[in-house]
């Protein structure tokens, strides 16, 4: 290879680059890859949804603060480079009717505008790859689906430099390939569970499967399995290292790390745009990259 390959997964808070597409990017990162996460948001709205820490004064007071350093740990453990793009978490509305976004929120961004500000992170990391999210994203919070909004934009705008002049957002850049993150796919959450139940093991996936169908959720179109099980290890305690919106003794961690590695050594991508030739299915994000890099 005559250049660097170059990664970058675009997030919405701090935590999803843990959840989403971490063992991964920490695969990429042993094999010499440069890796940069983009976070979108200061995740401010977050609830924290670690029971242990509730009611913690100090962290209700300063959220902001403490999940900057959860994510500095957090990519300390990944190996991985971090940018923020500094918009405001839009929080999750609930109730019936849904209240409105609160005023200046990342959800209430012009997308173009904020498209911009990625497109800066795109021409100056210059990544061959991008993740981000599917139109629904991932599941449906408002950040999740201007993330994807802002991402498509900013793939194409990245190489557009009447959109996005080079005075003030630098030199014009075509990313090569861009990928939807789809770790929380039907086939894995089907096969992790009758694994369990096939160990008679209790398995945390019944409610989630149960309400797969309610919702009559579209099947995506998983093109991409990346085998990374040997960075699961490292995935969990990225994860873990977001104290306030994980609890090590809670659902994400109830299925046996070894029998993880046994029935899905794998994480899921669907690749939604391409400008390389490449046969589907892959097992590499940098597939008719790799030789010509």
């Amino acid at each position: 290879m005559t250049d660097q390959l170059r990664l970058m997964a675009v997030h919405a808070h701090p935590d999803d680059e843990s959840s989403k597409g971490a063992a991964t990017m920490a695969k990429y990162v042993s094999e010499g890859v440069d890796v940069l996460v983009v976070t979108c948001t200061g995740g401010e709205r977050g609830s924290i949804l670690n029971p242990k820490l509730q009611g913690d004064k100090y962290i209700e007071e300063n959220i902001h603060e403490v999940r900057r350093k959860e994510m500095d740990e957090a990519r300390e453990i990944l190996g991985v480079k971090q940018e923020w793009l500094g918009f405001v978490d839009s929080g999750l509305p609930e109730g019936d009717p849904l209240p409105p976004l609160p005023e200046g929120c990342f959800a209430l961004e012009d997308v173009d505008k904020a498209a911009g500000e990625l497109v800066k992170q795109i021409r100056s990391f210059r990544p061959q790859v991008i993740t981000t999210y599917d139109e629904n994203g991932g599941y449906p919070h408002p950040d999740h689906i201007m993330t994807h909004k802002i991402s498509m934009v900013a793939f194409e705008g990245a190489a557009d430099a009447e959109m996005y002049p080079e005075s003030e957002y630098g030199p014009v850049y075509r990313p090569l390939k861009l990928y939807y993150n789809q770790g929380f796919n039907r086939p894995r959450t089907e096969a992790l569970h009758q694994a369990l139940l096939d160990r008679g093991m209790e398995s945390p996936y019944g409610d989630w499967l149960k309400r797969w169908s309610e919702f009559e959720r579209t099947e995506r179109t998983l093109t991409t399995h990346v085998p990374c099980a040997d960075f699961f290890e490292i995935r969990d305690k990225a994860l873990i290292a977001h104290a306030t919106q994980i609890d090590p003794d809670g659902g994400w961690f109830r299925v046996p790390l070894e029998l993880q590695k046994e029935v899905w050594p794998t994480e899921e991508y669907e690749l939604a745009k391409s400008l390389v030739d490449t046969s589907l299915p892959e097992d590499d994000l940098f597939a008719g990259i790799r030789d010509n890099a």
